[in-house]
């Protein structure tokens, strides 16, 4: 009997078929997320409980020890599609014995191009013009440039990385914060407080934790350049919504683009706001990154059977 294994991740082979072909020729019986949506972890234990598999394709549901434990006598891999891999309890799956996977690689350059997207979108209005000119509102808003914006990063690995080069195209210049790194060819490396006092463009890009909940706070957001801008295409729960709901009230900062919410799917008061981009979770939702995260979450599962 084919070994089973459970593809919670809710858009999984979304008709490319490459990555279930691989499953397929691998002898692996897959069944995919039936909610085709975030799982809360009654759903994820469910699903679990019925299906008993061996290994599990992860979205970025919650996969905390009380789960593990449950499902410790057939869970044998994890193997996340994705980058992040907060929201698994990594102590609790060693523990237990459970090897736990990510694909890292994969979703590097769509979420940094996303980045770069959403940066020239609040310098230069583009929503916000956008909707303009379909409630018949003509009016020009004046802009700025990318070129020449000291634009700090948050989180200098794979990711933080590739928006560095990106920016350094555009002709700006490229500070970093990096709490594991000493130096790094692309960025030059700050102290957190000197990044968000020189930084006109903040940008994060590490994972959560507890130690980096709300990172971006109301005292952090003292200590930035009046004005500025500031990015989450990260993970939910770095920056404090609240104080940032009143940042851009108060002007404090100019706009602010989130794919990353604390409460997925948000609908929270940032969206009565005019300065921001809201986008939902959509870092990787590009075609060719996606389909590779797919292929190597599968690999990750053949090459460690």
């Amino acid at each position: 009997m084919p070994s089973k294994t459970l593809i919670t991740t809710s858009s999984f082979d979304a008709g490319n078929g490459a990555a279930i072909k691989l499953i397929e020729d691998g002898d692996l019986e897959y069944i995919l997320n039936p909610f085709r949506r975030k799982l809360d972890e009654t759903e994820l234990i469910a699903l679990l409980e019925q299906h008993k598999p061996e290994f599990l394709i992860a979205g970025t549901e919650t996969i905390s020890r009380k789960t593990l434990e449950i499902s410790k006598l057939y869970l044998k891999i994890i193997s996340r599609c994705g980058v992040g891999m907060d929201n698994v309890d990594l102590k609790a799956a060693n523990e237990l014995g459970i090897k736990v996977f990510n694909t890292p690689d994969a979703p590097t350059q769509a979420v940094a191009e996303l980045t770069i997207g959403v940066m020239l979108d609040l310098l230069r209005n583009i929503s916000k013009s956008d909707r303009g000119v379909r409630t018949g509102d003509f009016a020009k808003s004046m802009g700025a440039l990318l070129s020449g914006k000291t634009v700090g990063i948050i989180g200098c690995g794979r990711i933080g990385s590739a928006v560095a080069k990106l920016v350094k195209s555009f002709g700006a210049i490229a500070i970093g914060y990096d709490k594991y790194l000493k130096t790094h060819i692309d960025i030059t490396l700050l102290s957190f407080d000197e990044l968000l006092a020189r930084s006109d463009i903040i940008s994060l890009h590490i994972p959560y934790s507890e130690e980096d909940r709300h990172i971006i706070n109301a005292s952090a957001i003292v200590k930035m350049k009046r004005g500025a801008i500031l990015l989450n295409i990260s993970r939910g729960g770095l920056v404090d919504e609240d104080a940032l709901h009143h940042a851009l009230i108060s002007g404090a900062i100019s706009s602010a683009g989130i794919d990353c919410f604390e409460g997925e799917p948000y609908s929270g008061k940032l969206t009565a706001l005019e300065n921001v981009v809201l986008t939902p979770h959509i870092g990787s939702y590009a075609t060719e990154a996606r389909l590779k995260q797919e292929i190597d979450s599968v690999k990750n599962i053949l090459d460690n059977i």
